[in-house]
């Protein structure tokens, strides 16, 4: 366990991790499992999921959750089944998202429902059930979900869609984080800026991603473990009065 992490109050703290398998997701699971926490890693059913469980240090019992999140119907029941195995609940940290880059002349219905599904109605639940099990546990928790930069800038590059479900993740942030306040149980986002991640490999060439770097104040894209450190700190007892907020890590890309 690193000293940045000691005394973060997360030791045996359970804790559902969304995304699981992916760079954010996967960072923000090991780095939470290096503070203690015991992590239920929720993912698509397959082997990187698997991986995803038998790589996070610190201890043996992580758990994972498969589960398809455009599939709202079956979130409730998957949640609180997993919230009874790993036996404490504390957090969620819902960092799952679908991006489709289509201009809006191109995008379908379909296309419009699968990202809204996994991006917006399926926070709507997650945070619903998780608020519900934490209320009943009766000893406050946290929730972090995950924006994008684009909530603010609107969206870039065809993003549309995508950008429209993540102004809805703030919104929705903000709304159970005053329901669920009177029980101490903070509710907040984390907005990354742009990340280098697989994705923005696949996604972008080497000329583009270096410009982006250079445009960012410090010069650099961010890392997967910048934003997840950033999750650790919203799920510790260091971030006991924080609550409603949309943090920003952009590294000066985007200020307000």
């Amino acid at each position: 366990m690193t000293a940045a992490l000691l005394g973060a109050g997360l030791e045996g703290a359970g804790v559902i991790v969304s995304g699981a398998a992916g760079d954010i997701g996967g960072a923000t699971a090991r780095a939470l499992a290096e503070a203690g926490a015991r992590v239920c890693a929720l993912d698509l059913p397959g082997d990187a999921l698997d991986a995803a469980v038998a790589s996070l240090p610190g201890r043996d019992d992580h758990i994972a959750l498969p589960l398809d999140l455009g599939n709202t119907g079956t979130i409730d029941a998957a949640v609180r089944d997993a919230a009874d195995r790993l036996g404490t609940l504390w957090a969620l940290v819902h960092a799952a998202a679908f991006l489709r880059r289509q201009a809006p002349v191109d995008v379908t219905e379909e296309t419009w429902d699968a990202q809204l599904d996994v991006n917006l109605k399926a926070t709507f639940w997650l945070n619903r059930v998780v608020g519900e099990l934490l209320v009943a546990r009766g000893s406050g928790g946290r929730i972090i979900n995950f924006t994008s930069a684009a909530w603010m800038t609107g969206p870039m590059i065809d993003s549309d869609v995508y950008a429209a479900s993540k102004g809805g993740v703030v919104t929705m942030t903000k709304g159970f984080a005053r329901r669920l306040g009177p029980w101490g149980i903070t509710v907040n986002a984390i907005s990354p800026g742009q990340i280098e991640t697989a994705m923005q490999r696949k996604e972008n060439s080497a000329e583009a991603m270096a410009a982006v770097a250079a445009n960012c104040p410090l010069g650099r894209m961010g890392s997967a473990e910048e934003v997840a450190a950033v999750a650790v700190f919203l799920a510790s007892r260091h971030a006991s009065f924080v609550s409603g907020a949309t943090i920003n890590v952009s590294g000066g890309l985007l200020m307000y």
